[in-house]
């Protein structure tokens, strides 16, 4: 790994434990349309292709009117509650002051909506480290498409290998691997381990990013 020009960081299950706002949410469209309610562990397996795939497959055999109403529901009660149980995983908000420390541009790309993303890191008091946040309505297209790296990186000027993305799904991996950039996996997030052995490299907590090669150089450097 040659110089780290910029960092790319996935939100949820790699900066924050969202599970119980979303759970919270899937379970009020679901009682709406009469269905029991599901835990956190079903809701896991929902998550990583933005709302409107989670709502569809909270409600199965739902038409395209009923899934429209329901997402609005879900998207009005997830803003309203959007901090409500959502925390940064162990060890984030002090991660991610000594990754500012390094001088390396950081932005965050979801496949969240851009204003949701803005919404839950500045009410956990992240969102200060970040360049840009980038959602699923930024670009086109979302992960695992490699576009919306690709787009990022021409923003920045950066080529692939000077850049890293860090995510916890096969949405981040193949996404990042396809642009041609580092990737890590987080396996302490939503993916199971199996969608992170493309990754160049793993990490079972997010301080351990401080101990990958790019951060000691560096820390060497200053």
């Amino acid at each position: 790994m040659g110089p780290i020009r910029l960092l790319i960081f996935d939100l949820d299950g790699t900066l924050i434990d969202s599970l119980p706002d979303l759970t919270d949410a899937t379970n009020l469209i679901r009682e709406q349309h009469g269905l029991p309610r599901i835990g956190v562990s079903d809701v896991r397996k929902l998550v990583g292709q933005g709302a409107r795939s989670l709502v569809e497959r909270a409600l199965p055999g739902a038409g395209e009117p009923e899934v429209e109403r329901a997402l609005e529901v879900f998207l009005a009660y997830n803003l309203a509650h959007i901090a409500d149980k959502t925390r940064p995983y162990p060890g984030v908000p002090e991660t991610l002051q000594e990754l500012s420390l390094l001088g390396i541009p950081m932005v965050v790309l979801s496949n969240k909506n851009v204003a949701l993303c803005r919404e839950v890191l500045g009410r956990l008091g992240l969102e200060r480290h970040f360049t840009d946040i980038f959602g699923a309505d930024s670009f086109p297209y979302r992960k695992p498409s490699p576009e919306p790296v690709l787009a990022v990186l021409n923003e920045f000027g950066v080529a692939a290998k000077e850049c890293i993305m860090v995510g916890d799904s096969v949405n981040d991996i193949a996404a990042g691997g396809g642009a041609g950039v580092w990737t890590v996996g987080c396996s302490y997030g939503y993916g199971d381990a199996s969608e992170l052995e493309q990754a160049h490299y793993r990490v079972c907590d997010f301080p351990s990013l401080l101990a990958l090669s790019f951060a000691q150089t560096k820390k060497g450097e200053q």
